[in-house]
């Protein structure tokens, strides 16, 4: 791995006749930075503001995701109650909440079919292949 951080040489007067040399400070080195923290090579302003407006967009979702899953469990525990549910042929009781969640996993499967279709239908086209 990569160290971002430099070492600090030191120096001996013996090693040096001519006395001490101090070692390099921001002002000969523009990669060494001052005590506010450590150089960050290769991301620029503009990367920064990006992954930081991409971590708040994740955290936002996640907040969303725990939002949806608590409205979830409130409509689980407020439809207990058994309805029936006529099909083509019959009919049965069911549990509200059965029914409920049976249809929103259903819908998002076909919700899921549908974007690949039309992914697929309208991607870009391929390169054809060289023999």
């Amino acid at each position: 791995m990569l160290s971002l951080t430099r070492k600090q040489e030191t120096f001996s007067p013996a090693a040096d006749p001519d006395g001490p040399v101090p070692p390099a400070g921001p002002a000969d080195n523009p990669d060494v930075t001052a005590a506010d923290g450590p150089v960050q090579i290769g991301e620029t302003r503009r990367g920064h503001s990006r992954r930081m407006a991409r971590r708040a967009r994740l955290h936002g979702y996640a907040l969303l995701a725990v939002a949806l899953v608590a409205i979830v469990i409130a409509l689980a525990a407020s439809n207990t109650a058994r309805v029936r549910v006529s099909w083509l042929i019959g009919s049965s009781h069911v549990s509200l909440i059965w029914l409920i969640l049976a249809t929103a996993i259903v819908s998002w499967l076909l919700g899921l079919v549908t974007n690949a279709a039309l992914h697929r239908r309208t991607r870009a086209p391929r390169p054809a292949s060289r023999p």
